[in-house]
């Protein structure tokens, strides 16, 4: 299936020009402080300087696109709580109960709630951005997740939100609610790195052993049944993906292609970096890991798309828990590489004695 089409409607997406971040490593090197002294804050500072083109970048706007879909799989009985929940956890953000939104008032982060996927007859809350493509995906196991013409809706759908955060914002970042959306991660993992489906899926909402055990051999015949192209991040969507994942690949393409900074949140957030990576390997040059989830499949991704995470605090949320808490740690990154004094103009030595 081609991406190119949906593509044409971005600007293209390039690698980052290293001759930016040489020219911010050179600048890291006047600034008052032992060279590499501020470790990972420096190559944090040093990307987000070559992603603006500038010298002097700005991340004061934040934006945390929270997509919602529910999943066809859940009736294999792999998830301790029923879809409903979706629906009732995206009323509670809107109405600002959600951790999402607490840690985003900490962060000065905006948070934009899409329904593109809940399986609900009514509308779920005043507030919400109805894109709905369909009520949930299929069951993977008895049939395709998604035709070929809903994933690259649901993709088309997270450009555009993605190109709407981007008109007031310089970081976007990714969240998702969907019950059994865990599971749906694992098997895009298993997917894209080859890795047995034991290794990559983890508890999710809180599976005890039975509930793992039949998650795991969910996702063995899913992907036994379906045989998802390794190659082809739209075939692997479309065979064991989920809408909320979908949408949040096109938030990604879109953030890349207006050079803005792309923050990934945990397990399924990272899966749909990883699948954007996968249709378009300059995508990944704009993304920064938020947080090292607990969920096991978690590390194959970050090293799928070759990131390191900033944060590693045990979290399992989702929502862009995460995001919202890497934000911080992005501004300090900034901060220090912008306010700080040089040498010269402190009139300090740049040589030991």
């Amino acid at each position: 299936m081609p991406i190119d089409d949906v593509l044409t409607r971005l600007p293209p997406i390039r690698r980052i020009d290293r001759e930016w971040i040489a020219k911010a490593e050179a600048r890291q090197l006047s600034l008052t402080k032992p060279p590499g002294s501020l470790g990972r804050l420096e190559e944090i500072a040093n990307r987000v300087a070559a992603i603006q083109q500038t010298l002097i970048p700005t991340v004061d706007g934040a934006q945390i696109i929270v997509f919602a879909g529910d999943h066809g799989v859940t009736a294999q009985g792999v998830a301790p709580y029923p879809s409903t929940v979706t629906a009732q956890m995206v009323a509670n953000f809107l109405a600002g109960g959600a951790a999402v939104n607490a840690l985003a008032v900490v962060a000065g982060a905006g948070v934009t709630v899409v329904d593109i996927g809940v399986a609900s007859d009514e509308p779920i809350a005043e507030g919400v951005r109805g894109r709905r493509i369909a009520r949930g995906t299929r069951n993977m196991v008895r049939e395709p997740a998604m035709t070929p013409d809903e994933v690259l809706a649901a993709i088309v759908v997270g450009i555009e939100q993605g190109l709407d955060a981007a008109d007031h914002a310089e970081m976007i970042g990714l969240g998702e609610m969907g019950i059994g959306n865990s599971t749906t991660a694992a098997a895009i993992t298993a997917a894209l790195t080859g890795l047995p489906p034991a290794t990559v899926t983890g508890r999710g909402t809180g599976a005890d052993d039975a509930m793992w055990q039949r998650k795991v051999a969910v996702i063995e015949e899913a992907l036994r049944e379906r045989r998802p192209d390794p190659d082809d991040g739209l075939d692997i969507l479309a065979k064991v993906g989920g809408l909320e994942i979908a949408g949040l690949v096109g938030v990604v393409l879109a953030g890349a292609a207006t050079r803005r900074v792309v923050v990934t949140d945990g397990f399924i957030a990272t899966a749909a970096a990883a699948i954007a990576v996968r249709l378009c390997p300059a995508a990944g040059d704009y993304l920064f890991a938020a947080h090292r989830s607990i969920e096991p499949g978690h590390a194959a991704l970050l090293q799928l798309i070759e990131q390191e995470s900033l944060l590693d605090l045990r979290m399992r949320l989702g929502e862009g828990t995460g995001a919202a808490l890497a934000f911080g740690v992005i501004r300090a990154a900034v901060a220090a590489f912008t306010r700080m004094a040089t040498f010269e103009s402190a009139g300090v030595s740049d040589r030991p004695a």
